[in-house]
Order: C-alpha cells, then structure tokens, then sequence
C-alpha cells in the first residue's frame, strides 16, 4: 500500500506503483511516472513527463521536472528519466530536455547533495556524486563515477569522464578527462584519481599505464596530439588506455589540460 500524506496534491492521472511514499505538500503532476519503493519527502514539487526510478529517494524542497531554463524552450513535450537508487536532497532542481521529444537522463546510484542543479539535456551516468550547489549547465554529459565538488559549475556540452573528481568551487569550460583529478578556475588536470581508481578496483598495472600516460598527456607541455602520439609510443595501450586516448580524440569543447 502507498503511503500518501493527506495534504500531499496528487494528480488522479499520475502513475504510482506500489509501496511508496509521498510526504506533506508534495506535488505531484498528471505527467509523472513513480516506481516501485520510491520515497518523495514533503513539499517536492514533481513537474512535466518525469519518470522516477524505484527506491528513489527525493528530500524536502525538490522540484524535479520542471520547465528548463532555456529562452528557446516553447512549451514542447520533453522528458526527465531518473534511474533507480539515485538520493536527491535537499532543494535539489532538475529539468527535462528542450527540443521536442528530448530528455534529461540520470542513471542509477548516484547522489545529488542538498542545491545541486541539473538542466536541461543533461546525461549522467551511475554511482556520481555531486556534492552541494555543484551545478550543470544544458547537455552536459557525466560518466559513470564522477564526483563533482561543492559549488562547482560545468560549462554547457561539458563531458566529464569516467571516474574524474573535479574539486570543489572550480569551473569546467572544458571535458574532463576519465580518471582524472582536477581542481582551479578554469579547472586544471592535476593528475590520476587514484583515490577514485582503486576504490573500483582497477588493477595495479592499470594504474601504473595510466600514470604514465598523464604524465605525457597533461605535464609534458606537448600539444595535445604530439602527446597523444607519444603515448601511443610508449605506454600499453591496455583498455583503460585506449579509453581515455577515445576520450580525448571525441572532445568537442577541448581538455582541460595539467596544471604548471
């Protein structure tokens, strides 16, 4: 049975499974999808065609699926689809794509700590964690692992890679590569996220390839594409390599490089 607060303002043509919850003053749009054991503190407000995971948790003061921040945005049917798992806390705002048809996505087991903003045409990953007021501008792409620093901004079309840790208060104008540690304004690679690595289990070859080619890539001074070919040169291009060069090679918006 769900348990739903009397106060709690629930569209009759919203879709609710069974065993979850709904807290005092909560919101809840016609539009809305909500899975299996999820939890919905008090006064969330879950707006548009929004799709929430099971086991969900989302806390006091949320507005999950409102319209996007975006001056080209019409009034066209656009999507949020959270993943199962995910925490979000505390005044948390997300909002769903602005093209007809498009979304936002957040995977599975990730956590949104209290103030965290994530716009429209976002896509992120599973197990990141955004810590609060760590903020994403439109389409910005998070890999699985992530971890985003308190008040930490992503310039739009950002990608930051897989298992990277971006320090708190810095600003991201360019992707971030896979595995990295990276800190400053603008932020700046300051080496291999072993912490992060070793944590997922990433063997101890893995790791010792890795820092040789950060070291090439991000502390050499060469441009981007002599390092690339000199890591090619002299590193194993083992799987974990060879993703981060794939990395590297699809950016659009540039790599934040070492720091001097």
């Amino acid at each position: 049975m769900n348990k739903i607060h009397p106060t709690a303002i629930v569209d009759k043509k919203a879709k609710l499974a069974d065993d979850i919850e709904v807290g005092p003053y909560t919101i809840i749009g016609p539009d809305a999808e909500i899975a299996k054991g999820a939890v919905i503190g008090s006064r969330v407000t879950i707006d548009g065609y929004t799709a929430i995971g099971e086991r969900t948790r989302i806390f006091t003061g949320a507005v999950i699926g409102s319209p996007p921040q975006d001056l080209k945005y019409k009034g066209q049917k656009t999507f949020l689809k959270i993943g199962k798992d995910n925490i979000i806390r505390e005044y948390v705002t997300m909002n769903p794509g602005t093209r007809e048809g498009a979304s936002t996505s957040i995977g599975d087991g990730n956590l949104f700590m209290a103030y965290s903003h994530v716009a429209h045409d976002c896509r992120i990953g599973n197990g990141c964690i955004i810590a609060n007021l760590g903020t994403f501008a439109g389409h910005v792409t998070l890999e699985d692992r992530v971890v985003i620093g308190g008040l930490a901004a992503v310039h739009q079309f950002v990608r930051v890679g897989r298992m990277a840790i971006v320090g708190g208060c810095s600003k991201v104008v360019q992707d971030i590569p896979p595995f990295s540690t990276c800190d400053g304004n603008p932020a700046r690679v300051y080496g291999l996220n072993l912490v992060g690595v070793k944590r997922a289990g990433m063997s101890g070859k893995a790791q010792a390839e890795l820092k040789k080619a950060f070291r090439i890539l991000f502390h050499s001074g060469l441009v981007l594409k002599h390092s690339t070919g000199k890591v090619k040169e002299e590193v194993e291009l083992i799987e974990e390599v060879k993703y981060l060069l794939n990395f590297l090679k699809g950016s659009k918006r540039g790599i934040s490089r070492g720091s001097k």
